[in-house]
Parts: C-alpha cells; structure tokens; sequence
C-alpha cells in the first residue's frame, strides 16, 4: 500500500502541480531517480541491449540573407547550408545478467528510499491537505 502511495505520489507532477505535489516533488529527488533508472534498466533488459546516443553533424539550410542598409535597402535572400548536431540513438550491446543484477539492486534500494521518504511525504500531506473526491 505505501508503495501504491508513493508512486501515486508522482502522477501528474510538474511545475504547475498542487502545493502537495510540489511538496512531495522536493522532498523525493533520489526517488525519483532511482525510478528512472529502474525503468531503463528494465527497457535494457526488454530490448535485450541498451540504448547509447551519438552526437552526429547534420547539413541544414538556414536564411542568411544579409541586414539590409542604407545602400542596399533590399537584399537578395540567401541559403546557407550548416552543420547542425543531431543526437541520434544507436544499440549497444550489454550484458543481460549484469543489467538483471542491477535492476534487482535498484528495486531493492528502491524500497529503502521510499521507506525513508515516508515520513516527508506525509508531513507534506499533513502541511498541504487536498480535498476528498
């Protein structure tokens, strides 16, 4: 049940939540990564390999039409092609029973950091009470 809680907790957080959901959002920041990194681990072992990213130079055209002046009130439009970065995902091998080993200990520190954000969580729920549907 504190686990349903916790995670309920997370729902819909954002900038522009509730006093509560922001309350419980400061006060969880290793929760919450380590969440992140349980459902990558577990996406790793769905896949059975990782996603790595690359940073790759794409040409693009641009305007680089010059500042018209007093001169030449009305220049001829230009392009201009660029190097634009690009981040692109590409897979990388892994090793299935590490990444398995790995995701049991996230999920079992998973549970130790809850049970410490317990006590924060309901003092926010006890500060910020929201009302009843």
């Amino acid at each position: 049940m504190k686990r349903f809680l916790v995670s309920a907790a997370f729902l819909g957080l954002a900038a522009c939540g509730t006093p509560q959901q922001q309350c419980i959002y400061s006060v969880t920041p290793d929760l919450r990564a380590v969440d992140r990194l349980i459902s990558e681990t577990q996406g790793n072992l769905d896949r059975g390999y990782a996603l790595g990213t690359d940073v790759v130079n794409m040409p693009e055209y641009v305007d680089c039409t010059p500042a018209p002046f007093k001169g030449h009130p009305h220049p001829q439009s230009r392009s201009c092609l660029i190097d634009e970065p690009q981040i692109i995902s590409r897979p990388v091998a892994i090793d299935l029973d590490a990444e398995a080993a790995k995701l049991a200990s996230l999920k079992a520190k998973r549970v130790k950091l809850a049970i410490q954000a317990q006590p924060a969580i309901l003092a926010c729920q006890k500060q910020y009470p929201e009302p009843s549907p």
